[in-house]
């Protein structure tokens, strides 16, 4: 028989455990059913969602608000049709005999027009490449015959043209269009592909741009901060493992002052990716809590940054179990982190130096507050609870977090590689998995090169046509820095 003592103390270990158990069930039905995005949560302003979360499709905001008492109307910004696009007059005239003044048969004057604009829109059309290389023979002897040369192609002897390739690639890595849809949309304009073959080109497109992946990787290493996230990826033939298990995307995106995106395939999660993707890296490293940056950052000596935001979401996920209505630990912990937020957001068009000085007086400050209210609940906060996994996740990560006070570069969080790593989420969700290793090594390319492109202000797919067209006739590296797209963005 057990002792009364022991039985009030299981009572207590299940009455814990029940807790927990609600607790957690709570949380995912919050996750499942409830609103996905934070920017709504406790005031804290936008937040980011992990790259896995769902991903919603963003509303616009190019809208005005009319305030109104006890109510706000949205105002809808009227739609503006670009100047630059090209346009085509349709002429709407009286007919001849409607063109004299019913009074005294006088023929009238054309004295202006109204004008009404829309927009319109061509289906995707193709065209046929003819390339005709002309011949020459000596009239004389006939001996000497000379035949014009074609300049370098993508894919030798294929039938398809930069352009085409371009319209593929974006199409998918940027449009998260699969193959298997776009063979169906070319067979409606009366064109039949294979998927094998467009997946093939794709591979030969991505080992294409290799060496200005190259070039980037080497311009990305030398810059003071980059920021690293990843996320899982199926690849169904894979050597030594099942279809089902998990490789993975990594990313690397440097600060907006030279923008690079660059994805890498790695069959595995460990420490050794980022060993190899920063061998040559010597500055600060941003990412959120996982330990497998660890061997990098001691092997290259980098300051390793911690990522308020992941932090602050823990804390809304506790906000969330608080009863409605009511406030608690969380929204003290929120209230400090929201006011870190809004130092940097004063802080953004101030210098490096500038920015340095607030963070030390400002935002010091306020971390010293949070240290001390973070001392206080650690003692009382059961560890297994939602409110005490985010008390001792801030509690671990804490030197890592407080880092970024020590350089106005440094960021404070990991936003950055978070949404720069959301287009390859978004994709996954429509094409599922890569075939091959080649193939997510190719996508990995594919996906760099259309980011980058994006970050720099440039439309992807002219300048993809551009680079397929001219990468083939590159002979050395001043050729390939032509290519970089912050050089392109600036003609």
């Amino acid at each position: 028989m057990l002792s009364t003592e022991k039985i009030a103390e299981e009572n207590v270990k299940l009455k814990q455990r029940v807790k927990l158990l609600e607790e957690y069930i709570r949380l995912q039905n919050q996750k499942q059913f409830g609103a996905s995005s934070e920017k709504d949560t406790g005031g804290q302003g936008q937040l980011f969602n992990e790259a896995e979360d769902i991903v919603d499709a963003e509303s616009s905001d190019d809208s005005a608000a009319v305030n109104v008492p006890g109510y706000t109307r949205k105002k809808k910004n009227r739609l503006s049709i670009p100047e630059d696009l090209p346009c085509e007059d349709v002429i709407h005239d009286l007919p001849e005999h409607e063109k004299f003044c019913p009074h005294d048969g006088t023929a009238l004057k054309c004295i202006g027009e109204e004008s009404h604009k829309q927009l319109d829109i061509e289906p995707a059309t193709i065209k046929v490449l003819r390339h005709l290389r002309k011949k020459y023979a000596c009239p004389c002897c006939e001996k000497h015959l000379m035949t014009a040369s074609k300049p370098p192609q993508p894919i030798e002897k294929s039938i398809a043209a930069p352009g085409l390739l371009a319209y593929i690639t974006v199409s998918k890595y940027l449009d998260a269009l699969p193959l298997y849809r776009q063979v169906a949309i070319f067979k409606r304009i009366g064109v039949e592909l294979d998927r094998t073959t467009l997946a093939n080109w794709m591979i030969k497109m991505g080992a294409l741009v290799q060496p200005l992946i190259n070039r980037l990787q080497e311009i990305a290493t030398e810059q003071n901060v980059l920021h690293m996230d990843e996320t899982p990826l199926q690849v169904l033939n894979e050597p030594g493992k099942s279809a089902q298990s998990k490789s993975y995307m990594w990313v690397v995106a440097t600060q907006a002052s030279v923008p690079i995106v660059l994805y890498h395939y790695s069959p595995g999660r460990s420490g050794d990716t980022p060993k190899d993707l920063l061998a040559d890296f010597n500055g600060a490293l941003m990412t959120d809590g996982y330990e497998g940056y660890n061997a990098a950052c001691v092997e290259n000596n980098l300051t390793r940054l911690g990522c308020w935001a992941h932090a602050r979401r823990k804390f809304i996920d506790a906000q969330r179990q608080q009863p409605k209505g009511k406030s608690g630990k969380a929204d003290m912990a929120l209230g400090f982190i929201q006011k870190l937020y809004a130092i940097e957001k004063n802080s953004n068009d101030k210098t490096t130096d500038e920015r340095y000085k607030i963070r030390q007086t400002q935002s010091r400050a306020v971390i010293e507050k949070l240290r001390q209210w973070l001392e206080k609940t650690l003692q009382n906060t059961p560890p297994k609870t939602t409110l005490g996994k985010a008390v001792h996740y801030l509690h671990n990560q804490w030197p890592r977090l407080i880092a970024y006070l020590e350089d106005g570069h440094w960021p404070m969080d990991n936003n950055r590689a978070e949404n720069t790593i959301r287009p390859f989420v978004i994709g996954r969700k429509n094409w599922l998995f890569a075939n091959s290793q080649a193939g997510a090594r190719a996508s990995a390319n594919l996906y760099s090169l259309i980011e980058t492109a994006k970050a720099n202000g440039l439309e992807p797919y002219a300048y993809l046509k551009k680079l397929f067209t001219l990468l083939p006739q590159a002979e050395c590296l001043k050729d390939i820095d032509a290519l970089l797209p912050w050089e392109e963005a600036k003609k």
